[in-house]
């Protein structure tokens, strides 16, 4: 899915720019203002990085997330986001004047990767979420968040955060449209199943249950040759999972997740892709709760309970490594 214009934005940064332009022309009696001076207003939006579905630095999924006090210029969210260089950036934007970020209980949220805007991210909901209620000590129980895909809850359960998101479902998948993207993806190794999700526009492929963990932690994916092998127009995003532990113990399905089509190679862990796969594995397995672990690189958990409204909920936990400012 292509990035989705919301409505106009009020621009903030025009504002800021007249009101330092003003305070730059007035100079002190019997004095001339120097004719080519210009003094232009400094920006700043404070900014973290939080690492989510982990509770420890420098795993799970980064995203970054900005705290709007004012609305900004549209390509601004853009020019941030690919600044930043991160799978997503949020922004986190106040809905109306008086709301404020430790008392108000409803926010605007949208996220941006380096390349485009996108309607759902789970990893950059939970990471917003955490700034608001680690950061900011909001004090409200549960947050709403306003997205280009609905409304989203988040609450604070223990240690975790619970997002409330979506169920999306993923059907059968006709092989021959897609063979040439999943050999691609996985060579010659054993496909089970092949379901595609025409809300997410994302593509899951299930290897074989002969394979452990390992086999799919260990694969090596050139994903920016998906580009070319993807024939259809329609995925936007690849999924590779397998069966977890029969036993009923340990994790109940593995997977990685591949979006070159929005300018990320692999993502470590992602929110949206789990809400497909929810779907998929609670139908597979007969269960309502699971336990998933995306197994990139730096690698993430996630506890998901499954509801009977077509919503997932998504637990995860988060580390906040950086605060700071950005100024322009």
């Amino acid at each position: 899915m292509g990035p989705l214009a919301p409505p106009a934005l009020r621009t903030a940064l025009t504002w800021s720019c007249a009101a330092g332009w003003a305070n730059a022309g007035q100079s002190e009696p019997g004095t001339a203002q120097p004719a080519a001076k210009q003094v232009h207003a400094t920006m700043q939006i404070p900014v973290f990085t939080v690492d989510a579905f982990t509770n420890r630095a420098f795993s799970g999924n980064p995203a970054a997330v900005c705290l709007l006090e004012n609305d900004l210029d549209e390509d601004l969210h853009q020019k941030i986001a690919t600044e930043m260089n991160l799978s997503e950036t949020a922004f986190i934007r106040k809905l109306k004047p008086g709301d404020d970020f430790t008392k108000s209980s409803c926010f605007g949220l949208r996220w941006f990767t380096p390349a485009n805007e996108v309607p759902l991210c789970g990893h950059a909901t939970l990471a917003s979420a955490a700034v608001l209620f680690h950061v900011q000590k909001n004090t409200n129980s549960v947050l709403t968040f306003v997205t280009l895909s609905g409304e989203l809850k988040a609450r604070q359960v223990k240690d975790h955060i619970v997002l409330d998101l979506p169920l999306y479902t993923a059907y059968p998948q006709e092989l021959k449209e897609v063979e040439e993207l999943i050999k691609a993806a996985v060579g010659d190794m054993i496909v089970q199943d092949v379901r595609y999700s025409p809300d997410t526009k994302k593509l899951l492929v299930r290897l074989s249950d002969t394979y452990e963990r390992s086999v799919l932690e260990n694969l090596k994916v050139s994903a920016q040759h998906f580009l070319s092998a993807e024939k259809t127009g329609k995925v936007k995003g690849l999924i590779l999972t397998v069966k977890g532990n029969s036993s009923g113990k340990g994790h109940d399905f593995y997977s990685r997740y591949f979006a070159p089509w929005y300018g990320i190679l692999e993502d470590p862990v992602t929110g949206s892709a789990h809400a497909v796969l929810s779907s998929y594995w609670s139908e597979q397995l007969g269960k309502k709760e699971m336990l998933a672990f995306q197994c990139s690189r730096r690698g993430g958990e996630l506890k998901i309970s499954v509801r009977s409204d077509r919503r997932v909920d998504i637990a995860g936990q988060t580390a906040v490594v950086l605060k700071g400012n950005l100024t322009f």
